[in-house]
């Protein structure tokens, strides 16, 4: 593995409840914190602006090709759109098509935006279930993208039109071409890490998982990071599966996106846990930070 595997994160930003989502656009790292339901931009002094607060919970963000933010409202099942006053109106309701709570989304060149969801009750216990990916067009309109998905978290949009979608539940990376028409095909696994668990046991689950592939991000050589969200860490994968890099903070990691004046920041969303009866209370989610060789590539 890289030298980086010795390197410690430097603190950002800290006193938030748990961040997610993290993207670099204009100067900034825009970034979901959950349970105070706002969005933040945070530049590289750690100076924090609110730029938009979502009362059913914001989580994934992406930017329009005019610049607007959409910003996915988890528990309403909504897509928010920000306009250049701040206001946020409804973009798209997607309650028609799924019924878990909305998770993380990646917005490409053209304005299509690609929403996961749970699947299931994950904070309240229940047992895990796969479920859809969702594609929103730029006219609003909402369909089913894909099926049979472990908990699709994170995305990343690659050259040559391929999207990765994060399997947290499945511990994989699956990969799905992009037709012009916005019809996914093709689709294969990008990276497997261990064995697929065969148990709808949360807590069984994330025993077996060898990584629990949450936030990811892509650099200039088509490696992905990967924040492990069960083993403190950060990795960097090749397409097959191999293991790059690690960075280990020494506290979970959720999230990750490069970013920076040159690419070369890898900022990391750490928080001590996951569950929201633990972090909603409590403000103890960092923003770090850890220079890397490799610069940002792709989408987000």
């Amino acid at each position: 593995m890289g030298q980086s595997a010795t390197r410690q994160p430097t603190v950002v930003a800290e006193g938030f409840s748990y961040l997610e989502c993290p993207r670099w656009h204009d100067g900034r790292l825009w970034v979901s914190d959950f349970y105070t339901e706002k969005v933040v931009a945070i530049d590289g002094h750690g100076d924090t602006d609110v730029v938009a607060e979502v009362p059913a919970q914001p989580s994934g963000l992406g930017f329009l090709p005019d610049g607007r933010l959409l910003v996915v409202s988890m528990r309403d099942h909504r897509l928010l759109v920000r306009d250049e006053s701040g206001e946020l109106t409804e973009y798209a309701d997607l309650s028609g098509v799924v019924s878990g709570v909305l998770n993380d989304m990646v917005v490409d060149e053209r304005g299509r935006a690609w929403v996961g969801n749970f699947g299931f009750d994950l904070m309240g216990g229940a047992a895990v279930r796969y479920t859809t990916l969702t594609r929103v067009d730029p006219d609003g309109s909402v369909s089913v993208a894909a099926e049979d998905l472990g908990f699709p978290n994170g995305m990343v949009l690659l050259p040559g039109n391929v999207l990765v979608v994060a399997e947290t539940f499945a511990g994989r990376l699956t990969a799905f071409d992009i037709g012009e028409d916005g019809e996914l095909s093709g689709r294969r696994v990008w990276a497997q890490f261990g064995e697929t668990p065969q148990t709808d046991d949360v807590g069984e689950a994330v025993q077996q998982l060898e990584v629990a592939p949450d936030g990811i991000c892509a650099d200039a050589e088509g490696a992905i990071w990967v924040a492990d969200a069960v083993h403190n860490r950060v990795i960097r994968v090749q397409e097959g599966g191999k293991i790059l890099d690690e960075i280990s903070p020494g506290t979970g990691v959720f999230a990750c996106m490069l970013g920076g004046e040159d690419g070369r920041t890898l900022f990391l969303c750490a928080a001590p846990s996951f569950p929201e009866h633990e972090r909603r209370p409590v403000r103890e989610a960092q923003l770090l930070s850890v220079d890397v060789e490799v610069p940002h590539a792709g989408l987000p």
